[in-house]
This record gives C-alpha cells, structure tokens and sequence, in this order.
C-alpha cells in the first residue's frame, strides 16, 4: 500500500512545480498600502490592476467611516451563531431586502463567502435525479458545486447556443427517464475572458426545453445595466433568471454575498443551505457596511460612470495599439500574448520593476500552453494618466517578448525546470 502523501512528494501540480521560482512574486505576492489605483510593491510604487475594487469603494471616506463606526459598535464577533439558532437580524433582513430590490427579485438570502455559498447553493438546488448542464468555462465554485451533484451533469461549449442546446436535448431525454428537472447554470461575466455570458439566448431555449437557470454575476453585478443591476439587466432578461447569485468582493469591496430569487426558492433554499445552517452569520461589521455600500451604488451612479470612463479608455487603447482582447464586454481587461511560463516570468518582471505596472498573469493549465494572459481590472481610482503609462509599458514588453529578450532571459530557468 501507498503512503497517502507520496503523490504530493513526487508531484507538485502544474502551478506547485514553479513554487521555488514563483512565490512571494508571481502567485502570494504581497502589496501593501492603502487599496487604490497606486500600492507599494516590494518597497516601489506600481500601478495596480490585479485589485477587483471596481468602483473604489475599498478605501473611500465614506465606506472607511461607517465600517469604522461598525467595529465600535458591534465589535468583530457579533452575532454569534448560525442564523437558524441565534445568529438572525434585523439588519441581515434589511439588507436582504435591499438587495433583493436592487437586483428585481422577490427575495434574497446573505451567504457568508461567495465561493462556500454557490458550492452550497447547487446542491441545494438539486438531486440524484436532476440533471446539471453548465458552461466548460465556469469558475471553480461552479465546477466544485457541480462536483457535490450525486446525479449526471453536461458541459457544453464556452457560450456556445448551438452546444447548449444539443446538451438540453440529451438532459431533457434523461430527465424523462430518471423524472428529475433540468438547471442550466451561467455566469454574467466569465472572469478571465470578460465576456458575458449568453443570458439573452439561453433564456430563449426556455421556450423549447423546460430547465431553470443559475446565474453566476459576481463581475457583473455593479458594474453592467442601467442601474447596476448586473449582466441580466444589461441584457434584458433580469427577470428569466432563476436563482442570481453575486458577491461582495467585487464592486462592494466587501465579504460575503447573497443569492435572490422568487421568494418561495428562497425560503426554501435558505432552510436547506448546509453552509449556511452550520455556520456562523455573517458578521455585524460587514452587514452594516454592506448596506452603505449598496446604498452608495443606488445613489451615486458617478462611481460607475468613472469606472467606465477608465475601461472604455484602457480597452480602446489597447485595441488600436493592436493588442488581442478578445471579446471582453466587461470591465475585465484580458491582454493575450504568445510565449512560454518562463518567458511569462521574464515579462512580469519586467513590468513591474522597471515599468511599475502591477497586474495579474494567468498562464497553464488555466488558459492553453503557450499562452500568457496579463488580466487587468480596471476601477474608478484609476485615472487617464494611469491608462496611457500602462499602454506605454505595453507596448515596451511586447517588443521584448517579439524579439526574443524574454526568452533569452529566461533560458536558464527553462532548462533548470526541464521545459
């Protein structure tokens, strides 16, 4: 019999293999200061485009006394308990009601974390007999929600209609036979590529296979639609989804998130959401904080102008200096280049220490080998001047990369790793 550990001493995993290499600089990096357009980066200034505050309510005066004000009062315990027991609030109902009529539904229920709730959130919504179909592309809270499913689930083709559709036909011939129901489950806004998901198109097959649909908007939620409402209002179909779902941690710069629907899901799922019964309640602190920041995306339409402003200015630029995209309809800034994972080190390098540009790189197995995806997220603290000097650095790093710097660069790592 094997030792349990032997796999993780001989395999490290396709990130865990460039530890030596990589962290405390590329993956567990660490920067410092105050959350805005410019933070501090082993001691040196960089602008920053790895921070998901998409209208900079992180450090705002505003947001910063009131969360103050909160810890005073409340301290970082209160309540304590899961809701069912004693955990319960006036206030986490107020806010549920808020959000919920932020976002057009009946009702909404608080998660504590984005990622535990959707998990939780699927399971739920299913059993042994129903049948899950979702798109290839959906973030790992889906694909580990999914995972919990004891029944069948269908992938179909990155926001492919035609995929889907062929999927539907094959759920719906199972369902028929195990007498289960079918949940189609979306994102708004996939969190690499910035595209949007399908939602218009997939609430059309309604008409012809009969399935509910899960929407997962935590990168459209503040930042599309007239009110901010997220990717179903942009698209028109706010009211076709099923069961929404959005998190705190993007434009409310916050923790936690909640789910909203019509009120008799709700209800039901908030009897049935095993991380929710057997966890502690979302905290005072964040409740309180959360209803300034909702409030403040109500009546402050500016922040979102200004967020906008920046990304319009930021993708435009991009394109026109011939930088691939992709198909981005969000304020997530996805920039393609070709070249190895050494080569991806040598480039960030390179902009961070001599261009003092900060933003995330995502290479294998997350996007194909032999792609480097620099992601940036754009916010309303970010200025015009920001914009050009990162278009400049661009630019600079492309050249290099183009004329083989970077490779020469990183030819002694590449043959040390064996690649």
């Amino acid at each position: 019999m094997k030792d349990l550990f032997e796999k993780i001493y001989r395999d490290k995993g396709p990130l865990g293999k460039w530890a030596a290499q990589a962290e405390g600089y590329f993956v567990f990096p660490k920067l410092e200061g105050e959350i805005s357009n410019r933070m501090k980066f082993q001691g040196k200034e960089v602008i920053t485009w790895s921070i998901n505050d998409y209208l900079g309510l992180a450090n705002h005066p505003e947001v910063r006394k009131i969360d103050a004000e909160a810890a005073k009062k409340y301290g970082s315990a209160y309540p304590m308990g899961a809701r069912m027991m004693s955990g319960h609030t006036e206030l986490h109902e107020q806010l549920q009601n808020e959000l919920a009529a932020f976002v057009k539904k009946e009702a909404a229920y608080l998660l504590n974390f984005g990622y535990q709730g959707m998990v939780s959130t699927i399971d739920a919504l299913v059993s042994k007999d129903d049948i899950i179909v979702y798109d290839v592309d959906a973030h790992a809270c889906i694909i580990d929600g999914v995972r919990l499913h004891m029944g069948k689930r269908f992938t179909y083709k990155h926001n492919d209609v035609e995929s889907l559709e062929k999927n539907l036909e094959r759920a719906t011939k199972m369902a028929e036979q195990t007498g289960g129901g079918i949940l189609v489950i979306s994102e708004g806004v996939f969190g690499m590529r910035g595209e949007q998901g399908r939602l218009k198109e997939i609430v059309e097959l309604k008409k012809k296979f009969n399935f509910r649909l899960f929407v997962d908007d935590a990168h459209g939620f503040g930042t599309l639609g007239k009110t901010g409402a997220g990717a179903g209002e942009e698209q028109g179909v706010q009211d076709d989804i099923d069961v929404y779902f959005a998190t705190f941690a993007k434009s409310m710069a916050s923790t936690g998130a909640f789910i909203a629907g019509d009120q008799e899901i709700i209800d039901y799922l908030k009897y049935n959401l095993r991380s929710q019964m057997f966890a502690k309640s979302l905290q005072m602190q964040l409740v309180v904080g959360a209803l300034k920041r909702l409030d403040m995306l109500r009546t402050m339409p500016e922040l979102k102008e200004n967020l906008w402003t920046i990304v319009n200015a930021l993708q435009s630029g991009l394109k026109e200096r011939g930088f691939d995209i992709g198909t981005t309809q969000s304020c997530v800034t996805p920039v393609y280049l070709k070249g190895s994972i050494p080569e991806a080190m040598a480039l960030v390098k390179d902009l961070r220490e001599n261009h003092g540009i900060f933003c995330s790189i995502v290479v294998y197995p997350v996007i194909p080998k032999g792609l480097i995806l620099l992601r940036m997220i754009p916010t309303a603290t970010h200025t015009l001047e920001d914009v050009k000097e990162t278009l400049d650095a661009f630019d600079a790093i492309r050249e290099r990369l183009q004329n083989g710097t970077y490779k020469r660069m990183s030819a002694a790592l590449t043959a040390a790793m064996g690649e």
